[in-house]
């Protein structure tokens, strides 16, 4: 976890910001990272729906694809955003199944359950909640899933064993990173550009970059408790229309906290000299790479 995510004490609400209360996160008793994340992909959530930020349903799909789900099974879908792994799993289990997603940002659970009215899915249901301690029973699903979310925790481990103690036996803990060099070579850009302006927030709140390979997921299972996790590296790229179409990507992702932070005049000198330097180059693809992990718990 970054060092701008690692405070784990209690906001009392006079603490908290205003924006807070516009996005409805002002919850006596969350903790500080959690609060930073939500007010984050709230205000990310007006992106998602961009062409630009197809990774999202991709990936999360992607990770469905790897677990072996089956008709009427149950699947807890932790940090589930805007619905994008929780909706191909309330399809691969059925009618007779059931989907729970659960996540902070209320923006984007509202844009989940608007897909899953439109897919007539009753089986899916969206929960806002703190993902890090549901207080939901042991052994209730057959499936957990996170996908781009366990590197918000301050503890990723201790998060993981949460999610581990929720899977029944011969249920599956899917656990989805970014691989190294997300959204590269524009990243670099973006984040020179950053440090020009704002120098304290250069990669200030960044945390995915924490976990980026297939060795350290596979240690992250380890340290939580979870044997013979299999993990995958999937290299992957997201192609733009053009250039500009990376400040879509930049608002659309957790790369939105480091631009709030910044004055309307700044913000907007940091989108003209990145989409310059960028148009300049001709760049128009990222990288996306992903790190998928499964490990399936023994009946015995």
């Amino acid at each position: 976890m970054g060092s701008s995510m690692a405070s784990d004490e209690l906001l009392e609400p006079e603490l908290l910001e205003p924006e807070l209360l516009e996005h409805g996160l002002l919850e006596h008793g969350l903790p500080e990272h959690a609060l930073r994340v939500a007010r984050t992909y709230s205000a990310a959530a007006d992106h998602y729906a961009l062409g630009s930020l197809s990774f999202w349903n991709r990936f999360g799909a992607g990770t469905v694809s790897r677990l072996p789900l089956q008709p009427g099974q149950s699947v807890l879908d932790l940090c589930c955003g805007a619905g994008a792994s929780a909706i191909p799993a309330a399809r691969a289990v059925g009618p007779g199944g059931h989907v729970l997603g659960i996540d902070l940002a209320e923006p984007l659970l509202e844009q989940a359950s608007a897909k899953a009215a439109a897919e007539r899915l009753p089986n899916i249901e969206f929960r806002r909640g703190n993902a890090i301690s549901t207080g939901l029973p042991a052994a209730s699903f057959d499936a957990v899933v996170c996908v781009f979310g366990v590197f918000f925790a301050p503890d990723m481990a201790g998060f993981a064993a949460e999610m581990w103690r929720l899977v029944r036996p011969g249920g599956v803990l899917a656990i989805t990173t970014w691989g190294p060099g997300l959204f590269e070579p524009a990243n670099a850009i973006f984040w020179e550009s950053v440090r020009g302006l704002a120098p304290s927030l250069y990669k200030s709140f960044n945390p995915w970059d924490e976990i980026t390979t297939p060795e350290a997921l596979a240690a992250l299972y380890a340290r939580a408790g979870v044997p013979d996790a299999e993990v995958e590296a999937v290299p992957a790229r997201q192609d733009l229309t053009s250039p500009a179409r990376f400040w879509d990507v930049v608002l659309g992702s957790g790369y939105r906290a480091t631009v709030d932070a910044l004055d309307q005049d700044q913000q907007d000198v940091l989108r003209e000299d990145v989409l310059t330097k960028l148009s300049s180059r001709s760049i128009s693809t990222l990288r996306t790479d992903v790190v998928f992990g499964r490990a399936i718990r023994r009946t015995e």
